[in-house]
């Protein structure tokens, strides 16, 4: 099972292992964690699952699709080298725990 680490505005974190084919959006939407909408409910339609991801794990992730990219251009707070859409975002991660920031706003 992959985990991953959502850290909020304040600091506070909380980890969740996430299942097979389960995206980070979805398992943050189920659990109830605070800052992740995923309005449209991860049909890449949206960008209310907006996130940070950490710097240092960027490079291990796949590329976002031209799709993505443009709605990364909708976030509503300020987008980072670092952006990506939660519900974009499916185990299996090239690391033991992925570590996602989210962001001050989604809509």
């Amino acid at each position: 099972m992959s985990k991953v680490k959502y850290v909020q505005q304040d600091g506070s974190a909380c980890v969740l292992d996430l299942g097979s084919g389960v995206s980070v959006m979805l398992a943050a939407v189920r659990h109830g964690l605070p800052g992740i909408e995923g309005e449209c409910g991860g049909c890449l339609d949206c960008a209310t699952c907006h996130v940070y991801v950490d710097e240092s794990q960027m490079g291990a992730l796949p590329s976002p699709n031209d799709d993505e990219l443009e709605l990364l251009g909708t976030v509503a707070a300020r987008r980072r080298p670092t952006s990506r859409l939660s519900c974009q975002l499916k185990p299996p991660f090239p690391t033991d725990m992925l570590t996602i920031y989210v962001p001050e706003a989604q809509s």
